[in-house]
């Protein structure tokens, strides 16, 4: 019995430090990720509640997430409004699936990386497409932008 507590115990401090902080979605901490009605493929999903520029949005049990791949221009930067509205009238108040980065899940500031999709649409590669945005591509990646082109 003192083993299986001893083990439990040991198992608990292991994934405390791996990171389950403050700072991890929801989704990640529980194991359950949410998902969008009629389509399990994505890794995650939710509502889309604010947007905070063209490449990053919040996204409702999930946190805040970076758009992969992509870079859009900062504010006071010549596009950023344009971009921020695209994005805004694309995903604000809707459902988004999420497809995270499988190998680097988190950008510096703590940020979920993934592909965004709004129904079928990858939003990133939108954005490229549409002249918003210019490839960001920073390995370790699973995606590379320069297809999306």
């Amino acid at each position: 019995m003192k083993t299986k507590i001893l083990l439990i115990s040991l198992c608990s401090l292991m994934v405390a430090a791996a990171g389950c902080t403050s700072q991890n979605p929801e989704w990640q901490i529980n194991g359950s990720a949410p998902s969008l009605e009629n389509n399990s493929s994505y890794e995650a999903s939710g509502l889309c509640y604010h947007v905070v520029d063209g490449d990053t949005i919040d996204v409702e049990g999930v946190g805040r997430i970076r758009l992969v791949g992509i870079n859009t221009p900062e504010i006071n930067q010549p596009g950023y409004q344009e971009s921020k509205e695209f994005v805004s009238s694309m995903c604000l108040g809707k459902n988004v699936g999420l497809d995270i980065d499988n190998e680097k899940h988190y950008d510096k500031y703590g940020r979920v990386l993934a592909v965004v999709y709004v129904g079928k649409v990858n939003l990133n590669q939108d954005l490229l497409k549409k002249g918003y945005a210019e490839i960001m591509y920073l390995p370790p990646s699973e995606f590379n932008p320069y297809l999306w082109i």
